[in-house]
């Protein structure tokens, strides 16, 4: 079965944060981290979850470097999804080339759902011997399923527990370069 194109979803779909809210949210998180690493010696190793952390974790790049904070620049390509609509298995289909010991790391994604994907990639971080591991998401989704002790320590907006996409989130690999986050129609 094949699923509908992204121009039938959005018909349907709500506009759940605009461009505008999701800039000001990124230039608010940025402002907090600057003053966490600030006066640090190392800029922090900057990983992005590949592919919906992308369009976030640029803006976020370009919002901390305005601040005066550097950071070095690496990505990892994890998924549960594979272009559907629920999650699944881990796949690792990129790890991160850069080492990690005594690195202080920020995980940059673009939602954290229920925590999977992320626990499992903070979980790798510790055991290549990151001194500190931070997590920043575009979206928090708002429910009680969250993996335990997986938390997001900057986030910039909360979604309703629908499947959202826009902004790096996708619908079946489509719509990620949506500049808002919207959701499925109910």
């Amino acid at each position: 079965m094949n699923a509908p194109a992204l121009a039938e979803v959005m018909a349907d779909a709500d506009l759940i944060h605009d461009r505008e809210a999701l800039e000001d949210a990124i230039e608010t998180m940025a402002d907090a981290m600057r003053d966490e690493y600030a006066g640090d010696e190392r800029p922090p190793l900057f990983v992005t979850i590949m592919h919906g952390g992308m369009p976030f974790a640029a803006q976020l790049a370009f919002a901390l470097g305005e601040r005066g904070l550097d950071v070095e620049f690496d990505y990892l390509h994890a998924t549960r999804y594979r272009g559907g609509t629920s999650g699944s298995r881990l796949a690792w289909l990129h790890r991160p080339a850069t080492p990690m010991r005594g690195r202080r790391v920020i995980l940059v994604d673009d939602i954290l759902d229920e925590g999977h994907t992320l626990k499992a990639v903070g979980r790798w971080c510790e055991d290549e011997g990151a001194a500190d591991v931070r997590i920043a998401v575009l979206a928090t989704k708002v429910h009680d399923r969250c993996v335990d002790g997986v938390c997001a320590d900057w986030s910039g907006v909360d979604v309703p527990d629908r499947y959202v996409f826009g902004y790096g989130m996708d619908y079946n690999e489509q719509g990620r370069n949506l500049p808002a986050i919207y959701a499925l129609g109910e």
